[in-house]
Formats: structure tokens, sequence, C-alpha cells
């Protein structure tokens, strides 16, 4: 995947997040009958602009874009003509500013429901929630699970899909929780407590339950190949089938990888067939750190059969009806766990490790957009969710943080005083920058690490 792809990806991804955030303000405050007089899509310098409507409100595209803003009407930012001091923002009534800025959020979990109603009247193809062998010993194990148990529900919520009983396991280890499984046969499983792998949860947290996927036996054949990977260096090309590994045979895709997992940076001998003919290709898997361990990659992926999976896959879909508030219900529990996450991060049950910045959401644009569109309005939902939650976190500068001022003047019946804004500016700029340099910190230790 070129670095173009992913910057193309990433600034699409970004432009309508925050072209829907910014519009929900817009919208807001043109209800609320204050004049806007710039909507600015990034920061800086505007590279394009134009004025358009009654009052001739700017739009403009602005060189850096991480982000926008909606200019409006204020005696705090320069002199008002006397005409047009009742559309000023700062003479409108608290509970219109309120709303006016909570609608910027608000916004984002409007678009969030809207990309998964669409996804959900789609379909989303998905793997059924089967596990396989629990390693012996394991919690899994001693509950008395095995390979091809399918997980129905877990502590009585409903898990219809893997990514759904990863979800909910995962949110349950790491409340502390113990788990109560109900499987598809009627079976029930009871695991104690078990300390889960917190430093990164984009990897395999679950391994210390005892609870892996259900892989089915793949041939081992080369279907994907990324262009910047070790597969790709070597000169393998999609339609490979691997036929040995330093003279030991391979007859699945799951040996195929455990040899490349256990021997980073160690040159291999693969005889391969490729068009009937047999031929010899050295191959170097790169070393990535992977949970505090080294393992190997190669940047490869197996041309999977879709007949051989389709008794793993289901398919979640909904009437236009349900899925509204199905998608309501999904955006939802996306923001509590969000906020839960947030939070354990704060008490330090979570590693700082977990805090994505922008060069990981435009890496995951990239490789969300290469997947199908499926793939990459779920990432938009995803992440819109995210924005929708992180303005609201009550830090000053951002929405919450005027959010918060607002109900203060409510409770007290005064505006929060300039010297209060002043402090809380400061501080809300030192928060921010620290959570910008753990993001980036942990965007940069990413790259490192592959």
């Amino acid at each position: 995947m070129s670095i173009l792809h992913t910057i193309l990806w990433f600034l699409v991804a970004i432009g309508i997040l925050v072209v829907i955030h910014e519009f929900g303000h817009y919208l807001a405050a043109r209800w609320a009958g204050v004049k806007v007089l710039r909507f600015s899509v990034g920061f800086g310098k505007p590279l394009v602009s134009r004025r358009f409507g009654r009052d001739q409100t700017e739009w403009t595209l602005s060189a850096l874009p991480f982000g926008g803003y909606v200019k409006m009407l204020d005696e705090r930012e320069g002199a008002v003509p006397e005409a047009d001091l009742p559309r000023a923002f700062n003479r409108a009534n608290v509970w219109r500013r309120f709303g006016i800025v909570a609608a910027g959020p608000a916004a984002n979990f409007l678009l969030a429901i809207a990309f998964y109603w669409v996804l959900l009247m789609q379909g989303l193809p998905a793997l059924k929630p089967v596990i396989g062998e629990p390693p012996a010993d394991s919690p899994a194990a001693r509950a008395g699970l095995v390979a091809g148990d399918e997980i129905v529900r877990v502590n009585g919520i409903a898990t219809p899909t893997f990514t759904d009983l990863r979800l909910t396991l995962l949110r349950a280890g790491v409340a502390g929780e113990s788990l109560r499984l109900d499987l598809v046969d009627g079976r029930r499983a009871l695991i104690a407590p078990v300390p889960l792998d917190t430093e990164n949860l984009e990897q395999d947290t679950l391994r210390p339950l005892g609870i892996v996927r259900f892989d089915p036996d793949i041939a081992p054949v080369i279907g994907k190949i990324l262009m910047d990977g070790a597969a790709a260096r070597a000169g393998l090309v999609a339609g490979d089938r691997v036929l040995t590994v330093d003279g030991r045979p391979i007859a699945r895709w799951q040996d195929w990888v455990a040899d490349i997992r256990a021997r980073p940076g160690q040159t291999l001998v693969i005889e391969i067939r490729r068009n009937g003919e047999t031929r010899l290709i050295r191959l170097t898997p790169d070393s990535v750190d992977e949970a505090g361990a080294r393992v190997g990659k190669i940047g490869a992926g197996p041309r999977v059969d879709e007949a051989d999976l389709a008794p793993m896959m289901t398919l979640v879909r909904y009437g236009p009806v349900e899925a509204v508030w199905q998608a309501a219900i999904k955006t939802w529990d996306m923001s509590v766990f969000t906020v839960e996450m947030m939070g354990r991060m704060v008490l330090g049950q979570i590693s700082w490790k977990n805090l994505s910045g922008p060069l990981t959401i435009a890496d995951y644009a990239g490789q969300s957009a290469t997947l199908g569109w499926i793939s990459f309005v779920s990432f938009l939902a995803l992440v819109s969710v995210s924005l929708g939650v992180l303005n609201l976190l009550p830090i000053p500068l951002l929405d919450g943080g005027h959010l918060m001022y607002y109900v203060a003047e409510i409770l007290t019946g005064r505006p929060v005083s300039e010297r209060t804004l002043e402090v809380g500016a400061r501080i809300g700029m030192m928060l921010l920058l620290m959570l910008m340099s753990f993001a980036l910190f942990n965007d940069l230790q990413r790259l490192i690490s592959g």
C-alpha cells in the first residue's frame, strides 16, 4: 500500500468527518439566529475561499487538514455593527449557545448511526462466534470449552459475531468480571476473572482466557501481497502455492504462518509452484514487535475459497426500520466502550500505548479502503463515534469544555468570568498537547516496530 494511497484516503476520511462535525455547528447556529462568518475545513492559510448565502458566509479549504472550525459573529472577537448585535453569538442565551456547541458532536453520532444503518441494511458479513481449540490448561479448557463451540452470549449479552464476542469478552475482562458463557448447544461455561494483557488492545488480548478464533484449514496459496512487505521483495506473487520451507512440507496456510512467525529476520528457502512450475525463492521475514516479542511477518495473505468459509460466516442484516434502532444501539455501545477505555487509561488500568494518533488513523484509513467500501464505511463510523466522544470531554478548548462552562452558567445564573476562561484555555492547551504527544509517540513506536 503506497504512501500516496494512505494519504489520499486519510484526507477523504478526515474531510467527511470534519465537514459533518462543523456542519452540525453551522446548522445549529443558523437555527439559533447566530450569524456565521466563516466555515473552514482545515486550519491555517486558506487555499480556496468562496462566499455564499444571505450572510455571505466565507467557505474555505485551509492548508492544515487536521480539523476545522465555524467562526461566528462575536463581540469578544471584534467590533460588531449595531444592526448585527442581536445575531452575535455572545448575545445568544445560554441554551442556544449550549445547543450550537453540542450540535458538532451530535452530528458525529448521527453520522455514525447513518453509516451503521446503511451497513446493517446492506448486510455485514462476519465470522460466527466459533472458537478454536483452547490451549491445554487454559481457563477456557478447564471450563470445558472445545474447538467448534459457538458462544452466543457472554454474561447475558448476545454475541452474534466473533467481533461482538471479542469486544464483550474484552470489556468484561478489563473490568475484572467473571464470565458466564452460553453456547449454541445449550451448555454453559463459567470462567473466573483472568488478568488480560492491556498493553496493546489491537493485539489478541484474549489468549490468557484460552479463547481463540476457529480457523478452518486453508491451502497455502498466496492471495494478496503488500507492496512494501518481505514477500513482495522476495518476488512472491498472488497465486504462488507454497510447497516446502527449508525442505519441510507445508500442507496448510496455518503451518506456513507458524514457520514465518517463528523465524523473524532469518532467511528461508521457499519452494513454490507457479504456473505449473516449481522454483526456489529466498525469503527473509521482517522482524516485528508483537506484545513484547519479536515475530516474523512477510506482508502476504492467503487466497481463500469462499465455499470453504461459508459454514463459518453469518450475515448481519435488518430491514430499514429495525436497522435504525440497531444502528443507534451500535453507536451507543461504541460510545460507552470508548468512554470506558478512556476512563481506564486515566486510572492506569489500561496502558496509554493504546492511544492512537493521526498516523495510525491514516494507516487504518488506507487499509480499510483497500478492503472495500464496507470496511471503509465501518472505519468511518467508528472514528466518527470516537470524534464525538473526544469532543465531549470536559477539557477547555474542546466542545465539552465549553459545555462545562455553560452548565456552570445555568447553575449559577451568570457567565463564567474572563479570568476563568483564560486559565481554562491554558490548562486545556496543556492537556491537549499532552494527549497529542502521547498519541504521536505511540504512532511512531508502531511505525518503528512494524
